[in-house]
């Protein structure tokens, strides 16, 4: 039986992480961690990481960017591999969270989908096609009013799955609107949305000369990322130190 802790328990993902790991065989929920316990949670809830002193074999977290540094701190030192799904890190996280991954196993991915980490693969094996026949490229996402990070890290991860297919030569191009130029060949424009409920959806597009192909990921439902998270957990119990993706995971 596989041991979790779920970081950010209280949050719309922590509750459904929750319930999709009740309904799973071989994994269980041990402990949760928030700024607050509520009380609805079948297990303990710690509002101080470092109170934390449940056995537990992985951690999921999908809770805030400031809460990040505290857990990459306690998964090196409790030596529990941990689940990176929160988004909007800085640099400095991010770089963080690679020193981490040297002293204990760390997953991160943008998007715990196996669509979208399918829609990561072939948009970089059309890039190499398009890209080279003169094809503009441009991202849209959508996401609920709620989402405080914009662009999403999903967008983030379909522009350098894009832009690996042109060795890294294009430039991201996130606000448009104090150009009054011609657009310049070697950009990727990404394009933010956020309004009322929408769980999420991304569109990846490529604009040739009097043709449009159009690649396009939408979630009706936060429980494809949960699914994904436990199945990144499960995959990632036991594992030796090193930074991990989901390509593994699916692979």
């Amino acid at each position: 039986m596989i041991k979790l802790i779920m970081h950010g328990c209280n949050g719309a993902m922590g509750q459904v992480i929750s319930k999709i790991v009740e309904e799973t065989e071989g994994a269980v929920m041990v402990a949760g961690i928030d700024r607050v316990d509520e009380g609805k949670n079948d297990y303990p809830v710690f509002t101080d990481i470092k109170e934390c002193d449940v056995e537990a074999d992985a951690i999921i977290d999908f809770s805030a960017a400031p809460a990040v540094d505290a857990l990459l701190d306690y998964a090196v030192e409790k030596q529990i591999p941990v689940v990176v799904c929160t988004t909007g890190l800085s640099d400095e996280q991010l770089a963080k969270l690679e020193e981490s991954s040297k002293k204990v196993a760390v997953l991160r991915s943008a998007n715990m989908s196996l669509g979208v980490n399918t829609l990561l693969k072939l948009v970089n094996a059309a890039t190499r096609v398009l890209a080279e026949a003169g094809f503009d490229i441009d991202i849209v996402e959508k996401h609920h009013r709620k989402k405080l990070d914009a662009p999403s890290g999903t967008a983030i991860a379909l522009a350098d799955a894009i832009n690996d297919a042109l060795n890294h030569e294009y430039e991201y191009v996130y606000d448009r609107s104090e150009r009054r130029e011609q657009r310049p060949v070697k950009e990727i424009g990404i394009s933010a949305v956020r309004g009322g409920t929408i769980v999420g959806e991304h569109e990846v597009i490529f604009a040739g000369q009097d043709e449009v192909i159009e690649f396009k990921h939408t979630a009706y439902s936060k429980a494809i990322f949960g699914k994904g998270a436990v199945s990144a957990a499960m995959f990632l119990a036991g594992k030796p130190a090193g930074l991990y993706n989901m390509s593994h995971v699916i692979g």
